[in-house]
């Protein structure tokens, strides 16, 4: 079972994985939320593709929607009941597709 992290694992998890951010991840309901924009709904519609391999092999899915050229995503360990390193690795991962 994958353990839920405490609020001070999660604020300096969020601080490390906000450094190089252009616009920064921040917890709500309990997930690690961000919102993604894009030029256009392909550009939109490749990302989530290739985030969607990505999360396969980790074996971590996101929470997600897709509105024309906007990505917005929520991470959450549902077997923790909240959120856990699962879901940073996941958003560092996910950081390194938008970047690239």
């Amino acid at each position: 079972m994958t353990l839920k992290l405490n609020s001070t694992d999660i604020t300096e998890a969020l601080s490390t994985l906000n450094m190089n951010t252009s616009s920064a991840w921040k917890i709500n309901d309990h997930k690690l939320c961000k919102s993604f924009n894009f030029s256009d709904f392909a550009h939109a519609f490749g990302f989530m593709s290739t985030v969607a391999i990505y999360a396969e092999k980790q074996d971590h899915h996101p929470e997600w929607s897709n509105v024309y050229n906007k990505v917005n995503i929520e991470l959450t360990t549902h077997d923790a009941s909240g959120i856990s390193r699962k879901d940073f690795d996941l958003a560092h991962t996910i950081e390194d597709t938008y970047k690239s």
